[in-house]
């Protein structure tokens, strides 16, 4: 059964840092594209970063260019590093994969970022 779950997520200062997880179990995360998404209460969910298969290519939003970086360390686990955090940036996160036509989402980790 293919799962994704993340971790990570808490209260944080602006300023500060968090490195968010996204662990993988029934399937080879490494042969496949991952890409992280935040919701903010009110907003629609969007596209923060993706990382592809080999972790060769990264993209980033606007948004997060500068302050975010994805990389993934072996078969199981892609990271956010979330350096530099705003208010803004307060939102559920979650990693995303298509695998073999179907897409699969975790259940997504709490950032808030608040003095």
């Amino acid at each position: 059964q293919v799962q994704l779950v993340e971790s990570g997520g808490g209260l944080v200062q602006p300023g500060g840092s968090l490195r968010l997880s996204c662990a993988a179990s029934g399937f080879t995360l490494d042969y496949y594209a991952i890409t992280w998404f935040r919701q903010a209460p009110g907003k629609e969910r969007e596209g923060v970063s993706c990382i592809s298969s080999s972790g060769g290519t990264t993209n980033y939003a606007d948004s997060v260019k500068g302050r975010f970086t994805i990389s993934r360390d072996n078969a199981k686990t892609v990271y956010l590093r979330m350096n530099n955090l705003k208010p803004e940036d307060t939102a559920v996160y979650y990693c995303y994969a298509f695998i073999r036509s179907y897409s699969y989402w975790g259940q997504g980790t709490q950032v808030t970022v608040s003095s």
